[in-house]
């Protein structure tokens, strides 16, 4: 860590943690998130994957993809391949993904071998240079998974290098106000700064990881840096399928009162 780098204690859904500067290692932060999928992974955090962008929101109704009948994709953070599965059956001409964990890149190819499904994975940070081919993908998709990065900017500009001309960048992410607020006696109350990006770490059943809470503007940025241009942005909750689920739940009044999931396409100019 930098010898500059600021500790400060905050609130982290109920529990105290640490957070630690933006100026940390990044090698820190990737050897202890590869560390946690490597060994806990989806078997305690519940895996976010398509037709699903996150909390209450689904491609069946927004349709960023539509008809990829042909087309070549690339998953960013693929985790146990469901998602890539998802595409396989809607006939993408090639699939392709990364991800950081060699654990997560085992379970997606004995998922994709068991639907006759084949997809070219490669273990990797998403932020270095793996091999992936350039100017050669139509779309390059990520499911909540893109948070993860220790290198914003770079990794959207390796991912518009990925991409052919007019190629389209789909992601979502957890919407930053939500990582902002918690409930406290049937209120919602701000437990930390919206301007804070700094890396934090969270205990998740005897594992760790860490987490940064980048704003939106930081998003948008970087997409503009990159070379893209912003054709969509969802962060409204779905009704259709709030009312489908548990209409009760902790996440579900949340969702009913501010945003908990984002998504954007974008695409390469």
């Amino acid at each position: 860590m930098d010898k500059n780098s600021v500790n400060k204690t905050i609130n982290i859904d109920g529990e105290v943690g640490v957070a630690i500067s933006v100026d940390m290692d990044r090698n820190v932060v990737r050897k202890t998130n590869s560390f946690y999928w490597d060994t806990k992974g989806n078997d305690f955090l519940k895996a976010i994957v398509l037709p699903y962008y996150g909390a209450f929101v689904s491609e069946e109704k927004f349709q960023f993809f539509g008809d990829i009948s042909g087309k070549k994709l690339l998953e960013i953070g693929c985790g146990n391949g469901q998602s890539l599965q998802y595409h396989g059956e809607r006939n993408a001409s090639e699939l392709w993904a990364v991800d950081i964990s060699e654990r997560q890149i085992e379970k997606a190819a004995q998922h994709l071998k068991s639907c006759g499904i084949s997809a070219n994975l490669v273990c990797s940070p998403m932020e270095e240079e793996c091999g992936i081919p350039v100017d050669y993908f139509d779309y390059v998709y990520s499911i909540y998974a893109i948070g993860w990065t220790t290198d914003l900017e770079g990794t959207f500009c390796r991912i518009a290098s990925y991409l052919k001309k007019d190629g389209v960048f789909i992601f979502s992410w957890s919407h930053p106000i939500h990582r902002c607020v918690t409930a406290d006696n049937e209120r919602f109350v701000i437990k930390k700064s919206y301007f804070d990006e700094a890396w934090y770490p969270v205990a998740v059943d005897e594992g760790e990881l860490l987490l940064a809470d980048r704003m939106l503007s930081t998003y948008v940025n970087a997409l503009a840096k990159a070379g893209f241009v912003i054709e969509q942005m969802i962060e409204q909750t779905d009704e259709e399928i709030m009312q489908s689920r548990d209409n009760n739940s902790d996440m579900a009044k949340r969702a009913k009162m501010l945003p908990v999931t984002f998504v954007i396409k974008a695409r390469k100019l």
